[in-house]
């Protein structure tokens, strides 16, 4: 069976039903496979949901990535692994639904206007640059272009946007990220936040456009440009706009700022403030925790090279309070997709055990969740955690980004 339409508004796909079907009186047309109509009408509370359910989640088969970005990931993805990785995504409504950031390369006019018109709010937008030719250049689309006005039309129409910078080294950062922010910045209130990102690079790059990674002196240049901008945009609006990523502040041997100078966290999906908010959900969980006295726990932490001494730092927090606790924390390198690959989420099984066989693990060995498969316990290499335990030998406890959820597990709570 097919949902035609609601009040004679023709369903596309989940968002014109999720739009339409909030009305109070509903007259929906159903149609089945030998082409038969039945009209329904429905009397429901406003914003109800109908509870109907559809082959897929979108309605629709979900839009893949035109693109070609000299800086694209999944084209730096080993042959062999799982077909799910080497899917672009570059939809607007998974932009909408679940926060994905999208380049607007697929949107038509038409697309922008029904955003607008069903108040799509926000929308993450990859912009990586606001030069219309150097954007071609990068992402390898004639599109890029002249999808840039699409930022303006939605910001005017007072949709909220929150945007995302990958730099690349004499690309798209020096006087290409000044001119980026000054347009962004042009754009009024409704463009709420942009993140700088540095380019990952593995080493699976054969015949691609060679790129450079970030070192200590080019990434503290790069925080240095932000800052200048982002302290004068503070000074007449009271809002920075613009924040590097924690992995800047990290290839740069800088400190990791105070959570107040993110304000209210809009780019944490962008890795921006994580690690702020993680030191301040930890001391406000030690303020409130109730441990038993004598405690004696021994375990062990994994984690990528990057966030390896932050991790040290705040388990040494949390020693002060229970110096019973012995914690031992590994930075692991990543040999799968290469050392400069130093973030945790892209760590594999065969990584893991590779390093810590034979090292002091004590009880339990605790890792970020985000080195799973969303909502699946899979590594990256396809590794189940049950056999990732069985091959270790030691129990193992995926922990998030929570400053309380990562206490509980360091004390061993349940």
């Amino acid at each position: 069976m097919t949902l035609v339409s609601i009040n004679r508004a023709p369903i596309r796909d989940v968002l014109d039903y999720r739009f339409y079907m909030t009305n109070s009186r509903l007259r929906l047309v159903l149609q089945d496979e030998a082409g038969h109509q039945r009209v329904l009408r429905i009397r429901k509370d406003e914003y109800e949901d109908l509870g109907l359910e559809f082959s897929t989640y979108l309605m629709d088969r979900q839009q893949t990535c035109k693109n070609k970005c000299i800086f694209c990931f999944v084209d730096q993805m080993p042959k062999g692994m799982r077909e799910s990785l080497y899917f672009k995504d570059d939809d607007s409504r998974m932009s909408f639904l679940f926060g994905n950031y999208i380049t607007m390369t697929n949107l038509t006019d038409e697309d922008i206007r029904r955003i607008i018109q069903m108040h799509i709010s926000p929308i993450n937008v990859s912009v990586h640059t606001t030069n219309p030719q150097l954007r071609v250049r990068m992402m390898k689309n004639p599109q890029a272009a002249a999808s840039l006005d699409y930022l303006r039309q939605l910001t005017q129409a007072g949709i909220k946007v929150n945007a995302q910078l990958v730099l690349c080294p004499g690309i798209n950062d020096g006087p290409e990220l000044e001119r980026s922010l000054r347009d962004l910045a042009a754009l009024g209130p409704n463009l709420e936040s942009v993140a700088c990102v540095p380019v990952g690079l593995t080493k699976f790059r054969e015949g691609l456009e060679p790129l450079a990674p970030y070192d200590e002196k080019t990434a503290c240049q790069v925080i240095e440009d932000i800052h200048r901008f982002s302290g004068a945009f503070f000074e007449e609006h009271g809002r920075r706009m613009v924040y590097p990523s924690d992995e800047f502040f990290l290839l740069a041997s800088l400190p990791i700022p105070d959570g107040e100078y993110y304000g209210d966290y809009d780019q944490l999906e962008n890795g921006v403030g994580l690690l702020a908010l993680l030191r301040e959900e930890l001391i406000s969980a030690l303020r409130l925790s109730d441990a038993p006295q004598g405690l004696h726990r021994e375990i062990s932490l994994a984690t990528g090279k990057a966030a390896g001494d932050w991790m040290r730092m705040l388990v040494g927090l949390v020693r002060e309070r229970f110096p019973g606790l012995v914690c031992h924390v590994y930075s692991i390198e990543n040999h799968f997709f290469g050392e400069r690959i130093t973030v945790a989420g892209l760590l594999t099984a065969q990584d893991l055990l590779g390093q810590l066989r034979g090292k002091p693990l004590g009880q339990e060995l605790l890792l970020p969740g985000v080195m799973l498969r969303q909502d699946e316990d899979v590594f990256l290499d396809d590794m189940s955690l049950e056999e990732f335990r069985r091959q270790l030998g030691v129990g193992v406890r995926p922990v998030g980004n929570d400053g309380f959820e990562l206490l509980s597990a360091l004390l061993g709570h349940s």
